[in-house]
């Protein structure tokens, strides 16, 4: 199914088209206007500050942090920034364009369906998310990069390629760490030598690879003062850097919507000049909310457990909803999971549209759409036409659950052998006897 775009697809002809027109909105206002705004001046700001052998940190941990993430981003950066604003603009466009592809593909590719799409359903995911996508365009942001990446790496782990597959997810993790939530599932699956291949490549990119660039002990210390400033840091103010977005509405993660819920919390606090606005249903302290957050998070991951199936009753579309299943739970158990955060719910909308056009059982058909229809109809709130409060109530993590329901529901209640068997496992995805192999 991995293929090139073709200019003689009219779908492959619309989606470079939409690439063209997302990387005009960025590259015009550099070029004629006065200039990009969002994130990308501080991704310049950044790798200039590499180039120049400058702090990316303040010497403070608990100062203000201009910019938040791992160091060996900045080293990244550092290579486009060396030839100005406009090719960094350029190459991170072309980024996100090759990452919408490749995420299309290998989503469709690892549905565990056994079939190929037409060009329309193929297409369906990317209509249906294609706002997120002008947010990672317009905004500069990873996270669709992250995803390709990500996927990538299941890709690698499905054919037996551990050592590749752990090394995509450590990438992933060095540039924006909330993908290590992938971790505890390659221990929890027994993958072995692919959780080793992570753990060792993540210490060569942390630690290794910035180290020619920007000195082994430099780095070192631009690591304690970027791990106490954001990982380490957590208050009733707020965690990490950007206090003011912790606990307001635009940050829809487990965590802060538990916050909002259970204590009063102002979730206009991003925006002084708003009145502010409340919204829990208790009113108890952060170290009681905090121990609700962590009694949620274990009952999600014993619910997890539980419907994963054993070793021996693996199959292609089992793996399937078990990996879009967690990816919903790394989106939304990341501390700050903002409104492009859910660019990541491609995959597994893309197995549910699947099971919704190819199930044999014509009753699950329909209950699939309409499930996609609610997931859907929820994250709409978030357009501009409706109120913030929608958002404050966790709209996104609400579609999140619908799709994670579904697709429990589709790994406990399979088609029966005799229906499953014009669902055989094509190109792309792994026989069962040799993943079962694998999983184990």
């Amino acid at each position: 199914m991995l293929r090139y775009p073709s200019l003689r697809a009219p779908l492959d002809i619309l989606f470079l088209v939409c690439c063209i027109a997302l990387t005009a909105d960025v590259l015009v206002p550099e070029i004629w206007g006065n200039g990009k705004t969002k994130d990308y001046p501080l991704w310049f700001w950044a790798g200039q500050q590499v180039l120049h052998g400058k702090d990316l940190y303040p010497s403070d941990p608990n100062a203000y942090f201009d910019f938040i993430y791992p160091p060996l981003s900045a080293v990244l950066l550092a290579i486009p920034s060396y030839f100005g604003k406009v090719p960094l603009y350029l190459c991170l466009s072309a980024l996100n364009g090759i990452a919408w592809w490749m995420t299309a593909q290998l989503s469709n590719a690892m549905t565990g369906s056994g079939k190929i799409p037409g060009p329309w359903l193929f297409a369906l995911p990317g209509f249906v998310t294609i706002t997120f996508v002008f947010d990672m365009f317009d905004l500069g942001q990873p996270n669709l990069v992250l995803l390709a990446m990500m996927l990538l790496g299941f890709w690698f782990l499905q054919h037996e390629r551990p050592w590749m597959a752990g090394s995509m997810f450590a990438l992933a993790t060095a540039i924006k760490v909330f993908p290590v939530a992938v971790f505890p599932y390659l221990v929890w699956r027994r993958q072995w030598v692919c959780a080793a291949s992570m753990a060792l490549f993540l210490g060569i990119l942390l630690f290794m690879l910035p180290a020619p660039v920007r000195g082994f002990q430099h780095n070192v210390s631009e690591l304690k003062t970027w791990f106490h400033g954001m990982v380490g840091s957590s208050s009733e103010q707020g965690f990490g850097q950007r206090a003011e977005q912790n606990w307001s509405w635009v940050n829809q993660s487990i965590i802060a919507v538990t916050h909002r819920l259970t204590r009063p919390v102002n979730y206009n606090q991003d925006n002084p000049a708003k009145a502010p606005q409340y919204m829990n249903l208790l009113d108890l302290d952060f170290k009681t909310a905090n121990w609700i957050v962590l009694a949620i998070s274990l009952a999600i991951g014993v619910g997890y457990i539980a419907v994963m199936p054993p070793a021996s009753r693996i199959t292609p579309r089992s793996t399937a909803e078990e990996l879009g299943i967690l990816f919903c739970l790394m989106t939304v158990a990341s501390p700050l999971a903002r409104q492009y955060y859910f660019m990541w719910l491609f995959f597994p909308m893309t197995i549910l549209i699947h099971r919704a056009a190819y199930d044999p059982r014509t009753a699950v058909q329909a209950g699939t759409w309409a499930t996609l229809a609610i997931a859907g109809l929820l994250m709409c709130l978030s357009f501009p036409i409706f109120p913030n409060d929608l958002q404050a109530f966790g709209n996104n993590l609400a579609a999140t659950a619908v799709i994670s329901g579904g697709l429990a529901w589709h790994i406990l209640h399979p088609p029966l052998a005799g229906q499953a068997s014009s669902l055989s496992s094509k190109a792309g995805e792994l026989k069962p006897g040799v993943q079962n192999n694998v999983r184990s």
